[in-house]
């Protein structure tokens, strides 16, 4: 189940990733004509969208579901701020940049999310 929706959601946010793409190169004019702090806030941004995705990706074609109770639990931990993370990603991309300053809250908790998951994820593999 954790593992079908990882693959889902990781495909979705890649495609999320190439119409942010779309976005910045048709709508934004491949970024060109905008101070610099707001485009690379707008690449980076982007960026971190194609890293979440592929780390869904690859949870959603490696995943193994743990045997014991606990670690299941720390495996569903994990996959929630992981996703919750990914989210803030993406919310980051469509707000961050608008503002023109370098005051950054969901990329910020975004990443520690997409940190935090993934270093849950590793801890669920440690046998008691």
């Amino acid at each position: 189940m954790i593992k079908r929706l990882h693959l889902i959601f990781g495909l979705l946010i890649f495609v999320v990733f190439l119409l942010t793409g779309q976005y910045m190169d048709r709508v934004q004019h491949h970024l060109a004509e905008m101070p610099d702090a707001t485009r690379l806030l707008y690449r980076s941004r982007h960026i971190y969208i194609l890293m979440a995705g592929l780390i869904n990706l690859v949870l959603g074609v490696y995943f193994a579901r743990r045997n014991g109770a606990v670690q299941r639990w720390i495996q569903v931990t994990g996959s929630l701020l992981l996703g919750i993370g990914t989210l803030l990603l993406v919310r980051a991309f469509m707000t961050e940049p608008q503002t023109g300053i370098l005051v950054t809250p969901f990329t910020h908790w975004g990443m520690y999310l997409v940190l935090g998951g993934v270093i849950v994820h590793v801890l669920s593999a440690i046998k008691d």
